[in-house]
């Protein structure tokens, strides 16, 4: 019955959407009103970066029980940084938003749930090593599975991934058991390799599917990733230095605060929201402030019990989760960009070149649209240090010079984190009740 009262107020109280260009100089304002529900700042965050549209500010506020309003402000940018101007972008951005925010899902736990018959999701978790996406694309590659698209992590010594495959045959999604439960079978075998085999899992999931990135978090979170394996000397020393900054503490009102200071990137916040709300927090109200190359965020939370963090160890154990969600995505080496067309057994063969040079993987987004490929990848050297450029040029002419491309460095590039502060400093004062778009330059300027 109470779910019932919930679908009801919603039903009833249709999310408002507001997109105006004129709130601010330099960015689109997205102001939504909605019914008050658990994970629904992480269904308009996710729809925001989704559209590649990049939060540079954000301010959200909302009440306590499920039928009372949250309201979220957003100052969005497209990838050229600048604001969204045409109408039909626009109009679209506004319907997404309002079928998301008025979505009752039906699973729970999922955000995005997109039905398919055009492909069978395998979902992968294990110990990280070199070699180890090219030994999986290898075996793929044998039992004719496609790889159409795919996302892979890793994050302190472990792996995750997400893979969309396609029978070569038919084209579609693999739906007979015995060939399942054999894919299955050999991708665990090679996940496990010389370890456990609880700490190898293969999932396999068809036809519906969750969200792909919020899925990796899930993976990560339940491999426990966020439990760093200690290192010693200079690089443990290096590791330390560029760790976000964290802090919790519990104020007045019951809420717990967190602030959080790191190298701005895109899709941050929706890996910030993701990780809270899977641990069942609900944010109640949020700043967000971006510059040139760091963001600042702040929270206030409590779980969905209404209590704050009420002991050390789980005070400590949100602070390494929350690390571990901005680390995640945070590409480390050097990004090749492949661009080819797409066959069976392509991604086995560039993995295994990379191999072949001493390249290991760190991430990888893997897609194929009419018949092509397009594949990104950050790559470091076995030491995890920066590639050789002679490997870089060998592996270039092996592939070919004009499908495979070297962008950027990111371990060159990526600045030193600022100096930790020793005390906090709050970014709302007394204003929670802001709801207007004057209110929120004001907002906007106090930041």
């Amino acid at each position: 019955m109470d779910d019932e009262y919930a679908k009801l107020i919603r039903r009833v109280n249709q999310p408002r959407v507001v997109i105006d260009n004129n709130a601010c100089e330099d960015a689109t304002v997205i102001q939504v009103d909605s019914v008050n529900k658990h994970g629904i700042l992480l269904e308009l965050v996710q729809v925001l970066t989704d559209m590649n549209l990049t939060i540079r500010k954000a301010y959200i506020a909302s009440d306590g029980g499920c039928i009372v309003s949250h309201v979220s402000f957003f100052n969005v940018v497209d990838n050229d940084g600048n604001k969204i101007r045409d109408k039909e972008i626009i109009d679209y951005i506004q319907r997404r938003i309002e079928t998301s925010a008025g979505f009752v899902s039906s699973r729970r736990g999922s955000v995005g749930v997109m039905p398919s018959e055009e492909h069978t999701s395998i979902e992968l978790a294990g110990t990280d090593r070199p070699g180890l996406l090219s030994e999986v694309c290898a075996v793929l590659a044998d039992l004719r599975c496609n790889v159409v698209n795919a996302e892979i992590w890793t994050h302190n010594t472990r792996a995750a991934a997400v893979v969309h495959v396609t029978d070569d045959s038919t084209g579609c999604a693999i739906t007979d058991l015995k060939r399942l439960l054999m894919i299955k079978d050999l991708l665990c075998n090679v996940l496990k390799g010389n370890d456990d085999l609880k700490t190898a899992k293969t999932m396999l999931s068809a036809p519906g599917v969750m969200h792909r990135e919020r899925r990796l978090h899930q993976i990560m979170f339940a491999d426990r990733d966020y439990e760093r394996v200690e290192r010693t000397g200079v690089r443990a020393v290096e590791e330390r230095s560029s760790r976000p900054q964290v802090n919790l503490l519990n104020i007045e009102k019951d809420y717990t605060v967190i602030t959080m200071r790191a190298k701005d990137r895109p899709k941050l916040l929706f890996d910030i929201i993701c990780t809270l709300t899977d641990m069942q927090y609900v944010v109640f109200h949020g700043m967000v402030n971006t510059t040139r190359m760091d963001a600042n965020q702040e929270f206030y939370i409590r779980h969905v019990d209404g209590l704050p963090i009420s002991s050390e160890a789980e005070r400590v154990r949100v602070i390494q989760c929350l690390e571990a969600a901005i680390e995640r995505r945070a590409s480390e080496g050097l990004e090749l960009e492949l661009c080819t067309e797409d066959r069976l057994g392509l991604l086995s063969d560039i993995t295994r070149i990379f191999r072949e040079n001493s390249l290991c993987i760190k991430r990888a987004l893997i897609s194929t649209k009419g018949g092509k490929a397009k594949d990104t990848f950050y790559v470091t050297d076995m030491t995890e240090n920066s590639v050789d450029p002679k490997i870089i040029d060998s592996i270039c002419r092996q592939i070919g010079r004009s499908a495979l491309q070297v962008k950027h460095n990111r371990s060159s590039l990526a600045p030193k984190p600022p100096h930790q502060e020793t005390t906090m400093s709050y970014l709302f004062g007394n204003l929670f009740k802001a709801r207007t778009f004057q209110n929120f330059k004001l907002i906007r300027s106090y930041s």
